[in-house]
């Protein structure tokens, strides 16, 4: 048998053609064995060749020994139609199949533990049974290891970025739990340490409150050494600046008597602290100067004055020129302005600022000068509407001041209200007066005003309804007497006066007078009627009721003549 093995080392690798078959070594050169397509050789005579017999059980001790040591390239030929055949494919069916699942193994592990892709796994469809379960149970595997692993990651991301709320939320068990609480637990301590170090920076750094420290307990280590180092940091920054703070509290309170004690003081401080000591000193001289100055220009009024300050170099002779330099433009620009400003108070709209000036001034030079312009506008546009509207009878016309606001577009905004009232008002009265005009007595004032346009306004009205009174007595009147014969109508007219109350007694008058001429005519009409020609018409009438009186007393005259002669006859 072991003479057969050593005569089978160079058969390590074959393959199965369907018609052929070659048997291969690392060393030799491939060999090719024609296998002739023939019937299934029965299992009793499998043995009766025992040289091929043991050839073929040689062979597959060979692949089966390499197979046990992990050498899963071997591959057994088939021969002949028979068993041995048949042990032949399945043994190389099954090496393929584990050749498959280590090949996948083999990739899965470098892609998943060598190249860091999580997301990847295991797949070998071919696989089945325990095959299939190896290849599941990997993919179980790399899941179990992937999701702590990411839930890490998206932790430390989160950390990085500065959002300190996530938590290890996985449910996981025995040293991924151990991991998941102390990463739970290191961001406590990032929280809490985050908190009371954004709250110590906030109240020193933002709301100026000095003093406050941070306050992280159950933390040593690094954790405690930084909490240390932040309220020492805290600590001196707070008595630094209360000190620099009661100088330049002093300072700002215009008190110059006190300095910064400089021992102690290290670094930017301790150049701060000198600087501020020498600023100290250098305002006590310039603020005298500069007190005198602003006494002398702003409190005294006594425009051009100097501040003298003896043997100074620098910023302080810069600064004391600069005073003087302020000194002396202010001093002209506002005698300038005074006097624009004067000439306005006085009515004058013709003068401007013109002096050279820059910024703020400049802006006020301008903001002057364009008051000025609008002054002249306003005062222009005043005049043109109110000689249109108050001379020439010219309504619905209104001002236009361009680019104005504030108090001039009040004023023109007022003047426009103004002359649009007046407008409405008289045009009102205007309907009213040509609808009077027209005998049209249904118009009225209907405007909401007050004042003395509004006493106005109820006189028209009272005007037009007294109208309507009279005008309605007046036809009834008319129609009574002239129309229906009613003798001896009046019209009633309550509470008119003057020209109204006469125009009502003239109408009456003119009634009773009618009515007086009617009768006496109806009675000497009625006594001729009745045979009597002894009556005649003796009112006193002109006109052509005169003319009708004479015919008819004439007439009686004839009558009485005619019934005379009759008489006689």
């Amino acid at each position: 048998m072991a003479k057969r093995k050593t005569s089978t080392q160079s058969n390590k690798t074959t393959k199965t053609p369907t018609k052929t078959s070659t048997t291969t070594t690392s060393k030799s050169t491939p060999t090719k064995r024609v296998v002739k397509k023939t019937k299934r050789v029965p299992d009793a005579d499998m043995f009766k060749d025992v040289d091929y017999a043991h050839e073929q059980l040689d062979r597959l001790m060979f692949a089966l020994e390499s197979f046990r040591e992990g050498d899963v390239s071997v591959r057994l030929a088939k021969e002949r139609n028979d068993k041995f055949a048949d042990l032949s494919e399945a043994y190389n069916t099954m090496v393929e199949m584990i050749g498959g699942v280590s090949t996948e193994v083999s990739r899965i592990s470098k892609v998943g533990g060598i190249e860091g892709n999580l997301d990847a796994r295991a797949e070998f469809k071919a696989a089945s049974g325990v095959w299939k379960d190896l290849i599941d149970n990997i993919n179980i595997l790399i899941e179990a290891i992937a999701k702590p692993v990411l839930e890490v990651s998206r932790i430390l991301n989160s950390i990085a970025s500065g959002k300190l709320e996530d938590k290890f939320s996985l449910t996981v068990t025995g040293d991924f739990r151990a991991m998941a609480d102390v990463i739970n637990q290191t961001l406590d301590s990032l929280n809490i340490f985050a908190e009371q170090v954004t709250q110590v920076a906030r109240e020193v750094g933002v709301e100026g409150k000095l003093g406050g420290q941070a306050s992280v307990p159950n933390v040593s280590g690094t954790w405690k050494d930084l909490t240390d180092n932040v309220n020492q940091m805290a600590s001196n920054l707070t008595a630094q600046v209360r000190e620099i703070a009661g100088v330049t509290t002093s300072v700002a309170n215009g008190d110059l008597s006190r300095k910064i004690t400089e021992e102690g003081k290290g670094g930017e401080v301790l150049q701060l602290s000198t600087t501020i000591n020498r600023m100290v000193d250098s305002l006590n001289i310039f603020a005298a100067e500069v007190t005198n100055v602003s006494r002398e220009v702003g409190v005294e009024g006594n425009l051009g004055g100097q501040a003298d300050v003896p043997d100074v170099a620098g910023i302080w002779k810069d600064l004391t020129d600069n005073v003087n330099i302020m000194a002396s433009n202010l001093t002209n620009q506002v005698r300038d302005i005074a006097n624009v400003a004067t000439a306005v108070a006085d009515g004058d709209l013709s003068q401007k600022i013109t002096i050279d000036v820059k910024g703020e001034i400049a802006e006020l030079k301008d903001t002057l000068n364009q008051m000025v312009d609008s002054l002249n506008i306003f005062a222009s546009e005043v005049t043109r509407v109110s000689r249109e509207v108050g001379t020439e009878g010219k309504l619905g016309v209104q001002a236009v001041v361009p680019n104005v606001a504030g108090t001039w577009k009040g004023l023109t905004d007022n003047v426009n209200t103004m002359a649009k009232n007046i407008t409405d008002q008289w045009r009102a009265v205007g309907n009213v007066a040509i609808a009077l005009s027209k005998g049209d007595l249904t118009q009225k004032v209907t405007l909401e005003v007050g004042g003395e346009i509004r006493t106005f306004a109820d006189s028209i009205n009272q005007m037009v309804d007294d109208l309507n009174v009279f005008a309605g007595e007046v036809t009834r009147v008319a129609r009574e007497v002239g129309t229906e014969g009613k003798l001896g109508g009046q019209a009633q007219v309550p509470n008119v006066a003057g020209t109204w109350k006469d125009l009502t007694d003239n109408v009456n008058i003119m009634g009773n007078n009618l009515t007086a001429q009617v009768r006496e005519i109806a009675n000497v009409a009625t006594a001729v009627a009745n045979g009597d020609l002894s009556q005649k018409i003796n009112i006193d009438v002109q006109g052509e009721i005169a003319e009708l009186k004479d015919t008819i007393n004439q007439m009686v005259d004839s009558l009485n003549i005619f019934s005379d002669e009759v008489t006689r006859v």
